[in-house]
């Protein structure tokens, strides 16, 4: 199906800004991804400026992957809120305009962001993806996905060997040497803690969706192997929760170059993650740009 969009929304940018890993490029021309998400997979592309091309039908759409990109909420209009005296931030959108904050499961944001603790962007998917081979259930495509792949000249065997994320149950499954050949390293009993939380009812993730922002951040805190920075990214990007400002050594240096260490956090409220997103964004990537 194709879709007008005329929001912002920038494929590669999504991709890039750290917050999801299971995005994976399979053509350049057009830009095209593949993204499993909720024990789903989607092909995406954007031929034109305002128009996409998903391998979905509009109902699927409609009841899954909208949500999911965000599509509802005007981030052109988030943009236009930021202080044109703000010089940094300013560029930052410029630079960053058609990064979207994607609605993740909380389950799977959880475990990603576990696993990314001292990782670099390329070993945090190689590690996931590892997981989900070694404990997730197989996705079999709808042949319309395959007929999309091949309408579009894109090999179909980018709709084979896909796996969702696995459930908790499934994590524990795994033996110690399986869980290690996911490449979790130091991580893995935090994944196990957080698999049997699950479980028995320690944690019920869904009821943290009730919670106010500082109860949330509270309560993942609580969680074995989660620190702050952890739980900011859990509610950013798996709670969708626009406030929140993950702080890593990217936003440490912003902050300190450009902010004196004291951000504007009151006026770019309720949506200080998206200007995070944009900041992260630009400093990782502005550089080469």
């Amino acid at each position: 199906m194709k879709k007008n969009f005329t929001d912002d929304l920038d494929l590669t940018m999504i991709a890039d800004s750290g917050q999801c890993f299971r995005w994976e490029k399979i053509n350049d021309d057009p830009v095209t991804y593949r993204i499993i998400a909720g024990g789903r997979v989607l092909f995406i592309s954007m031929p034109q400026e305002g128009i996409l091309d998903l391998s979905c039908s509009e109902n699927v759409f409609r009841t899954f992957w909208s949500a999911y990109l965000d599509s509802e909420t005007d981030y052109a209009g988030i943009r236009n809120t930021i202080d044109p005296e703000d010089s940094y931030l300013h560029q930052a959108a410029v630079f960053g305009r058609g990064i979207r904050i994607l609605s993740q499961d909380p389950w799977e944001c959880l475990i990603s962001f576990i696993i990314s603790q001292r990782k670099n962007i390329p070993a945090i998917r190689s590690s996931i993806e590892k997981l989900c081979r070694a404990a997730g259930k197989e996705i079999i495509p709808d042949p319309s996905e395959i007929k999309w792949l091949k309408d579009h000249d894109i090999d179909p065997s980018f709709g084979n060997e896909l796996f969702a994320f696995p459930t908790a149950e499934e994590i524990l499954i795994l033996d110690e040497d399986r869980l290690d050949s996911c490449s979790v390293g130091y991580r893995a009993p935090y994944i196990r803690k957080a698999a049997e939380d699950i479980l028995n009812g320690k944690t019920d993730l869904e009821e943290y969706s009730a919670l106010s922002d500082d109860e949330l951040l509270s309560r993942l805190m609580q969680l074995y192997g989660v620190g702050k920075k952890v739980a900011s990214c859990v509610s950013l990007f798996g709670f969708h929760r626009l406030d929140f400002f993950p702080i890593d050594v990217w936003m440490e240096r912003v902050l300190k170059e450009h902010y004196k260490n004291v951000f504007p956090f009151d006026r770019y409220a309720p949506y200080n993650g998206v200007m995070q997103q944009y900041m992260f964004y630009y400093a990782r990537m502005g550089a080469n740009a």
